[in-house]
Protein backbone atom coordinates (compact mmCIF):
# COMPACT_ATOMS: atom_id res chain seq x y z
CA UNK A 1 0.00 0.00 0.00
CA UNK A 2 1.30 3.47 -0.90
CA UNK A 3 2.23 5.90 1.88
CA UNK A 4 -0.72 8.23 2.47
CA UNK A 5 1.47 11.22 3.36
CA UNK A 6 3.41 10.86 0.11
CA UNK A 7 0.14 10.73 -1.83
CA UNK A 8 -1.23 13.70 0.11
CA UNK A 9 1.77 15.78 -0.96
CA UNK A 10 2.06 14.40 -4.50
CA UNK A 11 -1.57 14.89 -5.56
CA UNK A 12 -3.07 17.45 -3.18
CA UNK A 13 0.05 19.46 -2.31
CA UNK A 14 -0.50 19.28 1.46
CA UNK A 15 1.91 18.27 4.21
CA UNK A 16 -0.76 17.49 6.81
CA UNK A 17 -4.38 16.41 7.12
CA UNK A 18 -7.31 18.46 8.36
CA UNK A 19 -9.05 17.27 11.55
CA UNK A 20 -10.64 13.85 11.11
CA UNK A 21 -9.31 13.16 7.62
CA UNK A 22 -6.44 10.84 8.56
CA UNK A 23 -8.62 8.78 10.91
CA UNK A 24 -11.23 8.25 8.17
CA UNK A 25 -8.64 7.48 5.48
CA UNK A 26 -6.85 4.89 7.63
CA UNK A 27 -10.09 3.16 8.63
CA UNK A 28 -11.21 2.89 5.01
CA UNK A 29 -7.82 1.48 4.02
CA UNK A 30 -8.08 -1.09 6.83
CA UNK A 31 -11.36 -2.31 5.29
CA UNK A 32 -13.80 -0.68 7.73
CA UNK A 33 -17.11 0.89 6.73
CA UNK A 34 -17.38 4.56 7.68
CA UNK A 35 -20.22 6.96 8.44
CA UNK A 36 -18.88 10.52 8.52
CA UNK A 37 -20.67 13.79 9.19
CA UNK A 38 -18.33 16.61 8.19
CA UNK A 39 -19.29 20.26 7.78
CA UNK A 40 -19.17 21.92 4.38
CA UNK A 41 -15.60 22.87 3.54
CA UNK A 42 -14.01 20.31 5.88
CA UNK A 43 -12.43 18.35 3.01
CA UNK A 44 -14.61 15.24 2.91
CA UNK A 45 -13.85 14.48 -0.78
CA UNK A 46 -10.19 13.90 0.11
CA UNK A 47 -11.35 11.24 2.60
CA UNK A 48 -12.38 8.92 -0.24
CA UNK A 49 -10.12 10.21 -3.04
CA UNK A 50 -6.91 9.50 -1.14
CA UNK A 51 -7.84 5.88 -0.23
CA UNK A 52 -8.69 5.41 -3.91
CA UNK A 53 -5.15 6.44 -4.86
CA UNK A 54 -3.61 4.27 -2.12
CA UNK A 55 -5.50 1.11 -3.14
CA UNK A 56 -5.51 -1.24 -6.09
CA UNK A 57 -8.77 -1.41 -7.99
CA UNK A 58 -11.47 1.16 -8.76
CA UNK A 59 -13.31 3.49 -6.39
CA UNK A 60 -16.97 4.21 -7.15
CA UNK A 61 -18.34 7.49 -5.86
CA UNK A 62 -22.15 7.62 -5.78
CA UNK A 63 -23.20 11.23 -6.13
CA UNK A 64 -26.62 12.86 -6.56
CA UNK A 65 -25.83 15.80 -8.82
CA UNK A 66 -24.31 16.09 -12.27
CA UNK A 67 -22.64 19.39 -11.36
CA UNK A 68 -20.92 17.83 -8.36
CA UNK A 69 -19.54 14.99 -10.47
CA UNK A 70 -18.29 17.30 -13.20
CA UNK A 71 -16.61 19.60 -10.69
CA UNK A 72 -14.90 16.76 -8.83
CA UNK A 73 -13.73 14.97 -11.99
CA UNK A 74 -12.39 18.23 -13.44
CA UNK A 75 -10.38 18.85 -10.25
CA UNK A 76 -9.05 15.27 -10.17
CA UNK A 77 -7.87 15.43 -13.76
CA UNK A 78 -6.09 18.72 -12.95
CA UNK A 79 -4.29 16.82 -10.15
CA UNK A 80 -3.24 14.05 -12.54
CA UNK A 81 -5.81 11.44 -11.43
CA UNK A 82 -7.63 9.33 -14.05
CA UNK A 83 -11.31 9.94 -13.31
CA UNK A 84 -14.66 9.92 -15.12
CA UNK A 85 -18.38 10.32 -14.47
CA UNK A 86 -21.36 8.34 -15.72
CA UNK A 87 -24.65 10.23 -15.73
CA UNK A 88 -27.47 11.52 -17.92
CA UNK A 89 -25.42 14.46 -19.22
CA UNK A 90 -23.60 12.02 -21.53
CA UNK A 91 -25.01 10.81 -24.83
CA UNK A 92 -25.72 7.07 -25.17
CA UNK A 93 -22.54 6.75 -27.27
CA UNK A 94 -20.45 8.63 -24.66
CA UNK A 95 -21.90 6.48 -21.88
CA UNK A 96 -21.10 3.28 -23.75
CA UNK A 97 -17.54 4.44 -24.45
CA UNK A 98 -16.95 5.58 -20.85
CA UNK A 99 -18.30 2.28 -19.49
CA UNK A 100 -16.12 0.37 -21.94
CA UNK A 101 -13.04 2.36 -20.84
CA UNK A 102 -13.97 1.76 -17.19
CA UNK A 103 -14.07 -2.00 -17.83
CA UNK A 104 -10.54 -1.74 -19.26
CA UNK A 105 -9.35 -0.17 -15.99
CA UNK A 106 -8.66 3.25 -17.49
CA UNK A 107 -10.09 5.14 -14.52
CA UNK A 108 -9.06 5.13 -10.88
CA UNK A 109 -12.17 6.96 -9.63
CA UNK A 110 -15.62 6.81 -11.24
CA UNK A 111 -18.50 9.06 -10.21
CA UNK A 112 -21.92 7.59 -10.86
CA UNK A 113 -25.53 8.69 -10.33
CA UNK A 114 -27.51 6.36 -8.04
CA UNK A 115 -30.10 5.73 -10.79
CA UNK A 116 -27.41 4.15 -12.96
CA UNK A 117 -26.52 1.42 -10.47
CA UNK A 118 -29.24 -0.98 -11.62
CA UNK A 119 -28.71 -0.53 -15.38
CA UNK A 120 -27.51 -3.69 -17.07
CA UNK A 121 -24.41 -2.15 -18.67
CA UNK A 122 -23.15 -0.65 -15.40
CA UNK A 123 -23.96 -3.77 -13.36
CA UNK A 124 -22.07 -5.89 -15.86
CA UNK A 125 -19.02 -3.64 -15.55
CA UNK A 126 -19.15 -3.43 -11.73
CA UNK A 127 -19.71 -7.15 -11.13
CA UNK A 128 -16.68 -8.01 -13.24
CA UNK A 129 -14.33 -5.33 -11.88
CA UNK A 130 -12.13 -4.97 -8.82
CA UNK A 131 -14.07 -2.38 -6.82
CA UNK A 132 -11.89 -1.31 -3.88
CA UNK A 133 -14.26 1.25 -2.31
CA UNK A 134 -17.83 2.49 -2.64
CA UNK A 135 -18.11 6.07 -1.39
CA UNK A 136 -21.58 7.55 -0.94
CA UNK A 137 -21.56 11.33 -1.11
CA UNK A 138 -24.47 13.40 0.27
CA UNK A 139 -25.50 10.24 2.14
CA UNK A 140 -28.46 11.96 3.82
CA UNK A 141 -30.26 11.50 0.48
CA UNK A 142 -30.99 7.91 1.60
CA UNK A 143 -33.25 9.08 4.42
CA UNK A 144 -36.88 9.95 3.98
CA UNK A 145 -36.41 12.25 6.97
CA UNK A 146 -33.53 14.10 5.28
CA UNK A 147 -33.96 17.34 3.37
CA UNK A 148 -32.94 15.85 0.02
CA UNK A 149 -34.47 12.35 -0.06
CA UNK A 150 -33.52 10.51 -3.27
CA UNK A 151 -35.34 7.15 -3.67
CA UNK A 152 -32.56 5.69 -5.86
CA UNK A 153 -30.23 5.82 -2.83
CA UNK A 154 -32.28 2.99 -1.30
CA UNK A 155 -30.87 0.63 -3.94
CA UNK A 156 -27.21 1.19 -2.99
CA UNK A 157 -27.00 -1.65 -0.44
CA UNK A 158 -28.54 -4.08 -2.93
CA UNK A 159 -26.00 -2.97 -5.55
CA UNK A 160 -23.06 -3.49 -3.16
CA UNK A 161 -24.34 -7.00 -2.35
CA UNK A 162 -24.08 -7.93 -6.04
CA UNK A 163 -20.35 -7.15 -6.31
CA UNK A 164 -18.03 -10.17 -6.50
CA UNK A 165 -16.43 -9.10 -3.21
CA UNK A 166 -17.82 -6.56 -0.78
CA UNK A 167 -15.59 -3.48 -0.58
CA UNK A 168 -15.68 -1.03 2.33
CA UNK A 169 -18.56 1.43 2.05
CA UNK A 170 -17.98 5.00 3.23
CA UNK A 171 -20.89 7.41 3.63
CA UNK A 172 -20.44 11.18 3.87
CA UNK A 173 -22.78 14.06 4.60
CA UNK A 174 -22.47 17.63 5.83
CA UNK A 175 -25.45 17.74 8.20
CA UNK A 176 -27.61 15.01 9.72
CA UNK A 177 -30.01 14.64 12.63
CA UNK A 178 -29.90 11.53 14.85
CA UNK A 179 -32.74 9.96 12.81
CA UNK A 180 -30.92 10.61 9.52
CA UNK A 181 -27.64 9.19 10.90
CA UNK A 182 -29.47 5.97 11.86
CA UNK A 183 -31.06 5.78 8.40
CA UNK A 184 -27.67 6.21 6.71
CA UNK A 185 -26.26 3.22 8.59
CA UNK A 186 -29.28 0.94 8.25
CA UNK A 187 -30.44 1.76 4.72
CA UNK A 188 -26.97 1.72 3.22
CA UNK A 189 -26.26 -1.57 5.01
CA UNK A 190 -23.08 -0.36 6.70
CA UNK A 191 -21.30 -3.08 8.71
CA UNK A 192 -20.35 -1.86 12.21
CA UNK A 193 -19.13 1.42 10.75
CA UNK A 194 -16.60 3.75 12.26
CA UNK A 195 -18.66 6.83 13.11
CA UNK A 196 -17.11 10.26 12.80
CA UNK A 197 -18.74 13.62 13.45
CA UNK A 198 -16.53 16.62 12.87
CA UNK A 199 -16.81 19.96 14.62
CA UNK A 200 -19.39 22.14 12.92
CA UNK A 201 -17.78 25.50 13.64
CA UNK A 202 -16.73 27.60 10.65
CA UNK A 203 -14.93 30.51 12.37
CA UNK A 204 -14.30 32.37 9.12
CA UNK A 205 -18.05 32.86 8.58
CA UNK A 206 -19.64 36.01 9.97
CA UNK A 207 -23.23 35.16 10.96
CA UNK A 208 -25.91 37.82 10.90
CA UNK A 209 -29.70 38.14 11.21
CA UNK A 210 -31.38 41.30 9.95
CA UNK A 211 -35.00 42.43 9.83
CA UNK A 212 -34.99 45.12 7.13
CA UNK A 213 -38.16 46.93 6.14
CA UNK A 214 -37.38 46.29 2.47
CA UNK A 215 -35.25 43.17 1.94
CA UNK A 216 -34.52 43.75 -1.75
CA UNK A 217 -33.49 47.34 -1.09
CA UNK A 218 -31.13 46.13 1.66
CA UNK A 219 -29.57 43.53 -0.67
CA UNK A 220 -29.12 46.16 -3.39
CA UNK A 221 -27.18 48.30 -0.88
CA UNK A 222 -25.11 45.30 0.11
CA UNK A 223 -24.16 44.45 -3.49
CA UNK A 224 -23.03 48.05 -4.06
CA UNK A 225 -20.70 47.74 -1.07
CA UNK A 226 -19.26 44.41 -2.35
CA UNK A 227 -18.71 44.92 -6.10
CA UNK A 228 -17.46 41.94 -8.08
CA UNK A 229 -17.76 39.49 -5.18
CA UNK A 230 -19.20 36.05 -5.74
CA UNK A 231 -22.36 35.28 -3.78
CA UNK A 232 -25.62 33.35 -3.47
CA UNK A 233 -29.05 34.73 -2.55
CA UNK A 234 -31.38 31.95 -1.34
CA UNK A 235 -35.15 32.38 -1.76
CA UNK A 236 -38.03 30.14 -0.69
CA UNK A 237 -39.94 30.28 -3.99
CA UNK A 238 -39.12 30.16 -7.70
CA UNK A 239 -41.02 33.40 -8.27
CA UNK A 240 -38.81 35.21 -5.73
CA UNK A 241 -35.59 34.03 -7.44
CA UNK A 242 -36.73 35.46 -10.76
CA UNK A 243 -37.87 38.72 -9.18
CA UNK A 244 -34.61 39.13 -7.25
CA UNK A 245 -32.53 38.42 -10.36
CA UNK A 246 -34.49 40.92 -12.45
CA UNK A 247 -34.35 43.83 -9.98
CA UNK A 248 -30.80 43.33 -8.65
CA UNK A 249 -28.93 42.96 -11.94
CA UNK A 250 -27.05 45.99 -13.28
CA UNK A 251 -23.97 46.75 -15.37
CA UNK A 252 -21.66 46.14 -12.39
CA UNK A 253 -23.34 43.02 -10.95
CA UNK A 254 -24.98 40.31 -13.02
CA UNK A 255 -27.53 38.24 -11.09
CA UNK A 256 -29.21 35.13 -12.53
CA UNK A 257 -32.05 32.99 -11.22
CA UNK A 258 -31.76 29.25 -10.57
CA UNK A 259 -34.60 26.91 -9.62
CA UNK A 260 -36.01 23.44 -10.31
CA UNK A 261 -38.59 24.80 -12.75
CA UNK A 262 -35.88 25.72 -15.26
CA UNK A 263 -34.80 23.33 -17.98
CA UNK A 264 -31.72 21.18 -17.36
CA UNK A 265 -29.84 23.11 -20.05
CA UNK A 266 -30.67 26.49 -18.50
CA UNK A 267 -29.67 25.36 -15.03
CA UNK A 268 -26.41 23.93 -16.35
CA UNK A 269 -25.69 27.19 -18.22
CA UNK A 270 -26.31 29.39 -15.16
CA UNK A 271 -24.25 27.14 -12.92
CA UNK A 272 -21.29 27.09 -15.30
CA UNK A 273 -21.42 30.87 -15.74
CA UNK A 274 -21.28 31.21 -11.95
CA UNK A 275 -18.43 28.72 -11.57
CA UNK A 276 -16.42 30.44 -14.32
CA UNK A 277 -17.12 33.93 -12.85
CA UNK A 278 -19.11 35.17 -15.83
CA UNK A 279 -21.90 36.09 -13.40
CA UNK A 280 -21.37 37.36 -9.87
CA UNK A 281 -24.47 36.28 -8.01
CA UNK A 282 -27.10 33.54 -8.20
CA UNK A 283 -30.60 34.02 -6.79
CA UNK A 284 -31.68 30.45 -6.09
CA UNK A 285 -34.04 28.09 -4.34
CA UNK A 286 -32.63 25.21 -2.32
CA UNK A 287 -32.33 23.35 -5.67
CA UNK A 288 -28.97 25.10 -6.06
CA UNK A 289 -25.89 24.25 -4.12
CA UNK A 290 -25.65 20.63 -3.02
CA UNK A 291 -22.19 19.59 -4.15
CA UNK A 292 -21.20 23.04 -5.39
CA UNK A 293 -17.51 23.41 -4.65
CA UNK A 294 -16.85 27.05 -5.61
CA UNK A 295 -14.47 28.05 -2.81
CA UNK A 296 -14.47 31.83 -3.30
CA UNK A 297 -18.15 32.54 -2.52
CA UNK A 298 -17.83 35.60 -0.29
CA UNK A 299 -21.43 35.87 0.89
CA UNK A 300 -24.65 33.89 1.22
CA UNK A 301 -27.80 35.90 1.83
CA UNK A 302 -31.12 34.28 2.74
CA UNK A 303 -33.95 36.45 1.47
CA UNK A 304 -36.32 34.27 3.52
CA UNK A 305 -35.86 32.16 6.63
CA UNK A 306 -35.57 28.41 5.82
CA UNK A 307 -37.55 25.94 7.93
CA UNK A 308 -34.60 24.03 9.40
CA UNK A 309 -31.25 24.91 10.93
CA UNK A 310 -29.78 21.94 9.01
CA UNK A 311 -30.82 23.51 5.72
CA UNK A 312 -29.75 26.99 6.72
CA UNK A 313 -26.27 26.02 7.89
CA UNK A 314 -25.63 23.77 4.91
CA UNK A 315 -26.61 26.56 2.50
CA UNK A 316 -24.79 29.28 4.46
CA UNK A 317 -21.76 27.00 4.57
CA UNK A 318 -21.29 27.40 0.82
CA UNK A 319 -19.62 30.69 1.65
CA UNK A 320 -15.93 30.88 2.45
CA UNK A 321 -14.95 27.33 1.60
CA UNK A 322 -11.43 28.61 0.86
CA UNK A 323 -11.04 29.48 4.55
CA UNK A 324 -11.20 33.20 3.82
CA UNK A 325 -13.60 35.58 5.59
CA UNK A 326 -17.18 35.43 4.31
CA UNK A 327 -20.63 36.65 5.39
CA UNK A 328 -23.85 34.71 5.99
CA UNK A 329 -26.84 37.03 6.33
CA UNK A 330 -30.37 35.87 7.14
CA UNK A 331 -33.13 38.38 6.42
CA UNK A 332 -36.03 37.55 8.70
CA UNK A 333 -39.65 38.68 8.68
CA UNK A 334 -42.71 37.28 10.46
CA UNK A 335 -44.32 36.26 7.17
CA UNK A 336 -41.46 33.75 6.69
CA UNK A 337 -42.93 31.70 9.54
CA UNK A 338 -46.37 31.43 7.94
CA UNK A 339 -44.93 30.55 4.54
CA UNK A 340 -42.79 27.80 6.04
CA UNK A 341 -45.72 26.35 8.00
CA UNK A 342 -47.78 26.29 4.81
CA UNK A 343 -44.99 24.52 2.87
CA UNK A 344 -44.50 21.93 5.65
CA UNK A 345 -48.19 21.05 5.90
CA UNK A 346 -48.75 21.01 2.14
CA UNK A 347 -47.59 17.42 1.50
CA UNK A 348 -48.41 16.26 -2.07
CA UNK A 349 -51.46 14.00 -2.35
CA UNK A 350 -49.43 11.25 -4.02
CA UNK A 351 -46.85 11.19 -1.19
CA UNK A 352 -46.22 7.59 -0.02
CA UNK A 353 -46.45 8.47 3.70
CA UNK A 354 -49.22 6.80 5.70
CA UNK A 355 -51.52 9.10 7.75
CA UNK A 356 -49.51 8.29 10.89
CA UNK A 357 -46.17 8.89 9.16
CA UNK A 358 -47.54 12.12 7.72
CA UNK A 359 -48.52 13.31 11.19
CA UNK A 360 -45.09 12.37 12.59
CA UNK A 361 -43.34 14.10 9.69
CA UNK A 362 -45.30 17.35 10.13
CA UNK A 363 -44.74 17.31 13.90
CA UNK A 364 -40.97 16.80 13.44
CA UNK A 365 -40.72 19.52 10.79
CA UNK A 366 -42.65 22.03 12.90
CA UNK A 367 -40.28 21.31 15.81
CA UNK A 368 -37.35 22.07 13.49
CA UNK A 369 -39.08 25.29 12.45
CA UNK A 370 -39.31 26.37 16.09
CA UNK A 371 -35.51 26.04 16.44
CA UNK A 372 -35.06 28.13 13.30
CA UNK A 373 -37.39 30.82 14.69
CA UNK A 374 -35.40 30.90 17.95
CA UNK A 375 -32.23 31.46 15.93
CA UNK A 376 -33.78 34.15 13.73
CA UNK A 377 -35.26 36.14 16.62
CA UNK A 378 -32.31 35.80 19.00
CA UNK A 379 -31.67 39.08 20.80
CA UNK A 380 -28.92 38.18 23.26
CA UNK A 381 -27.60 34.65 22.54
CA UNK A 382 -24.59 34.33 20.22
CA UNK A 383 -25.80 33.01 16.85
CA UNK A 384 -22.87 30.63 16.41
CA UNK A 385 -23.45 29.23 19.89
CA UNK A 386 -27.13 28.57 19.00
CA UNK A 387 -26.17 26.63 15.86
CA UNK A 388 -23.36 24.62 17.43
CA UNK A 389 -25.44 23.73 20.47
CA UNK A 390 -28.23 22.58 18.14
CA UNK A 391 -25.76 20.15 16.55
CA UNK A 392 -24.77 18.81 19.95
CA UNK A 393 -21.59 20.81 20.55
CA UNK A 394 -21.49 22.21 24.07
CA UNK A 395 -20.23 25.75 23.41
CA UNK A 396 -19.97 28.19 26.31
CA UNK A 397 -18.04 31.18 24.95
CA UNK A 398 -19.47 33.77 22.57
CA UNK A 399 -17.89 33.84 19.10
CA UNK A 400 -17.34 37.60 18.64
CA UNK A 401 -18.05 37.06 14.92
CA UNK A 402 -21.84 37.34 14.64
CA UNK A 403 -24.34 40.20 14.66
CA UNK A 404 -25.33 39.48 18.29
CA UNK A 405 -21.75 39.55 19.54
CA UNK A 406 -20.75 42.55 17.43
CA UNK A 407 -24.09 44.39 17.39
CA UNK A 408 -23.50 45.54 13.83
CA UNK A 409 -23.94 44.36 10.25
CA UNK A 410 -21.78 43.68 7.20
CA UNK A 411 -18.55 43.07 9.06
CA UNK A 412 -16.04 40.79 7.42
CA UNK A 413 -13.73 39.05 9.86
CA UNK A 414 -12.12 35.64 10.12
CA UNK A 415 -9.11 33.76 8.89
CA UNK A 416 -7.06 35.59 6.27
CA UNK A 417 -4.37 33.00 5.70
CA UNK A 418 -0.90 32.64 7.14
CA UNK A 419 0.82 34.94 4.65
CA UNK A 420 -0.30 38.17 6.34
CA UNK A 421 2.47 40.26 4.75
CA UNK A 422 2.55 39.89 0.99
CA UNK A 423 3.40 41.87 -2.13
CA UNK A 424 0.07 43.22 -3.40
CA UNK A 425 1.41 44.14 -6.85
CA UNK A 426 2.84 40.65 -7.37
CA UNK A 427 -0.39 39.19 -6.00
CA UNK A 428 -2.40 41.02 -8.69
CA UNK A 429 -0.03 39.92 -11.46
CA UNK A 430 -0.15 36.29 -10.31
CA UNK A 431 -3.94 36.39 -10.10
CA UNK A 432 -4.27 37.67 -13.67
CA UNK A 433 -1.74 35.07 -14.85
CA UNK A 434 -3.67 32.22 -13.20
CA UNK A 435 -6.97 33.50 -14.63
CA UNK A 436 -5.45 33.38 -18.12
CA UNK A 437 -4.18 29.85 -17.47
CA UNK A 438 -7.65 28.77 -16.31
CA UNK A 439 -9.27 30.29 -19.40
CA UNK A 440 -6.80 28.52 -21.68
CA UNK A 441 -7.19 25.19 -19.82
CA UNK A 442 -10.99 25.44 -19.79
CA UNK A 443 -11.20 25.05 -16.00
CA UNK A 444 -12.47 27.37 -13.24
CA UNK A 445 -9.89 29.74 -11.81
CA UNK A 446 -10.06 28.02 -8.40
CA UNK A 447 -9.01 24.68 -9.97
CA UNK A 448 -5.53 26.16 -10.37
CA UNK A 449 -5.10 28.34 -7.31
CA UNK A 450 -6.82 29.93 -4.32
CA UNK A 451 -6.59 33.31 -2.60
CA UNK A 452 -4.53 31.74 0.19
CA UNK A 453 -2.10 30.17 -2.29
CA UNK A 454 -1.76 33.47 -4.20
CA UNK A 455 -0.93 35.36 -1.01
CA UNK A 456 1.60 32.73 -0.01
CA UNK A 457 3.16 32.89 -3.49
CA UNK A 458 3.42 36.69 -3.37
CA UNK A 459 4.86 36.56 0.15
CA UNK A 460 7.44 33.78 -0.35
CA UNK A 461 8.20 34.55 -4.05
CA UNK A 462 9.42 31.05 -5.03
CA UNK A 463 11.79 31.02 -8.04
CA UNK A 464 12.28 27.27 -8.43
CA UNK A 465 10.25 24.06 -8.51
CA UNK A 466 11.69 23.04 -5.15
CA UNK A 467 10.64 26.33 -3.56
CA UNK A 468 7.19 26.03 -5.18
CA UNK A 469 6.68 22.66 -3.45
CA UNK A 470 6.70 24.52 -0.13
CA UNK A 471 3.50 26.35 -1.10
CA UNK A 472 0.53 24.46 0.35
CA UNK A 473 -1.82 23.20 -2.37
CA UNK A 474 0.69 22.70 -5.18
CA UNK A 475 0.76 19.01 -6.04
CA UNK A 476 3.17 17.55 -8.59
CA UNK A 477 0.75 17.72 -11.53
CA UNK A 478 0.01 21.41 -10.95
CA UNK A 479 3.71 22.12 -10.67
CA UNK A 480 4.33 20.23 -13.92
CA UNK A 481 1.58 22.11 -15.75
CA UNK A 482 1.84 25.61 -14.33
CA UNK A 483 4.98 25.83 -12.19
CA UNK A 484 7.43 27.21 -14.76
CA UNK A 485 5.09 30.01 -15.82
CA UNK A 486 4.57 31.05 -12.21
CA UNK A 487 8.23 30.95 -11.20
CA UNK A 488 9.27 32.75 -14.41
CA UNK A 489 6.79 35.54 -13.66
CA UNK A 490 8.09 35.86 -10.09
CA UNK A 491 11.72 35.87 -11.25
CA UNK A 492 11.04 38.62 -13.82
CA UNK A 493 9.07 40.63 -11.29
CA UNK A 494 11.91 40.49 -8.75
CA UNK A 495 14.42 41.57 -11.38
CA UNK A 496 12.20 44.48 -12.48
CA UNK A 497 11.36 43.03 -15.90
CA UNK A 498 7.67 42.30 -15.12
Amino acid sequence: MKDIYELLKQYFGYDSFRPGQEKIVRNILSGRDVSAVMPTGAGKSLCYQLPALASDGITLVISPLISLMQDQVRSLIEMGVRAAYLNSSLTPRQLALATENAAKGMYKIIYVAPERLDTQSFLSFAMNSDISLVAVDEAHCVSQWGQDFRPAYLGISEFVAKLKKRPPVAAFTATATRAVKKDIISKLGLNSPVKYTGGFDRPNLYLSVEQPFDKICRIREYLKLHPGQSGIIYCLTRKETEYAASVLSNEKCRVCAYHAGMSDDDRKRVQEEFIYDRINVIAATSAFGMGIDKPDVRFVIHLDMPSRIEDYYQQAGRAGRDGEAAECILMYSKKDVGLNRYMIEKIPENDPLSPQQREEYIKAELACLEHMIFYSTSKHTCLRKRILNYFGENVKNDCRNCSICRKDTSVLTGHIGEAAEYDEILYSKLKEHCKRLALFAGVPYYAITSETMLRELSAQKPESTEQLRRISGFGEEKIRRYGKGITDLIRKYKSGQE
